[in-house]
């Protein structure tokens, strides 16, 4: 199975709608209504699939896997963009953690640094718990529309209207654009040398396939310095943010042997944050790529992804 690459010229499209972006429930009913819908999802989420410990082997609890996370100051969540679960798995484990310790940030790889200002203005009124359709809040972020509101509305909205700040973890298009310019070679030993220097072979491996091995030296030499650079900046972020933090991204940018965690390590000197992939099962999720997997049913997007 293929986790995609979240470059910005390949940002997957996703088609499932979640039922809750499309209306707005009355003042009075509001809270009920949220209060059994967290305590629904909360159970289907808890018996969605299966989690292993890959550093033991062992299959855990959904409720073994918080209390691992909620010790932790960092945290990467990879997931699969198209897979609505992974985004309601998302959803879930934020509001737990909350309950479990005040949460200090949330990172997301969908916000760009040019929406930051408009999440910081919206933040603060969605925590008056004001009446709003999720499609306006959308509209107020200026959202983009590669990533699909159908999938990520109800997590984007649980993390606005919660007490702590939210931050951008990606590159702005222009920044991209002149990365694809000037194929800048980011510097690092774990993030250059680290799998016996195969980081850079491994990451052009992932983007041939990608685009079916229909890719030239020069356009691949530029998305690899776009995925690294934007590994970067994910690492960069999630070690200026408020901890405990959590960083959601796509899986390959959450891999320890490829990712954010290589370049945290160059940056501190440091342990890896502690990861967690979303995978479908039937997926292959190695020990040297994360602590954690949850392994989600298989659900096919009701569209192929375009590439």
């Amino acid at each position: 199975m293929k986790f995609p690459l979240s470059f910005s010229a390949v940002l997957p499209a996703c088609v499932l709608a979640l039922s809750a972006c499309s209306s707005v429930a009355p003042a009075t009913d509001a809270a009920t209504g949220a209060a059994a819908a967290a305590a629904s999802a909360a159970q289907d989420v808890r018996q969605l699939g299966e989690i292993v410990d890959l550093r033991s082997g062992q299959r855990v609890t959904a409720e073994q896997l918080l209390a691992q996370l909620a010790v932790a100051p960092r945290v990467i969540i990879g997931e699969q963009h198209d897979q609505l679960s992974h985004h309601q798995i998302e959803q879930w484990l934020l509001q737990q953690l909350q309950g479990q310790r005040p949460q200090g940030s949330v990172l997301l790889e969908m916000l760009n640094p040019d929406q930051q200002a408009k999440v910081d203005k919206v933040k603060p009124w969605l925590q008056t718990d004001p009446v709003v359709r999720p499609e306006h809040v959308a509209e107020l972020l200026a959202w983009q529309p590669s990533w699909k509101w159908a999938q990520y509305g109800d997590l984007v909205m649980t993390v606005m209207r919660a007490p702590y700040p939210v931050w951008s973890a990606n590159l702005d298009r222009s920044e991209i654009k002149q990365l694809f310019i000037d194929k800048p070679v980011v510097q690092g030993k774990h993030s250059n040398l680290a799998n016996d220097g195969k980081v850079h072979e491994k990451l052009k491996d992932i983007i041939r396939v990608m685009h079916d091995n229909q890719i030239d030296e020069p356009r691949l030499a530029a998305m690899l310095s776009v995925q690294q650079q934007r590994d970067r900046r994910m690492a960069e972020r999630l070690l200026a943010a408020p901890a405990p933090a959590v960083l959601i991204a796509g899986a390959y940018h959450a891999h320890k042997d490829l990712g954010v965690p290589l370049h945290v390590q160059d940056l501190t000197g440091g342990p890896a944050p502690l990861v967690l992939v979303l995978a479908q099962q039937g997926a292959t999720v190695l020990v040297p790529q994360a602590d954690f997997v949850w392994f989600t049913p298989v659900v096919a997007p009701a569209v192929a992804s375009a590439k």
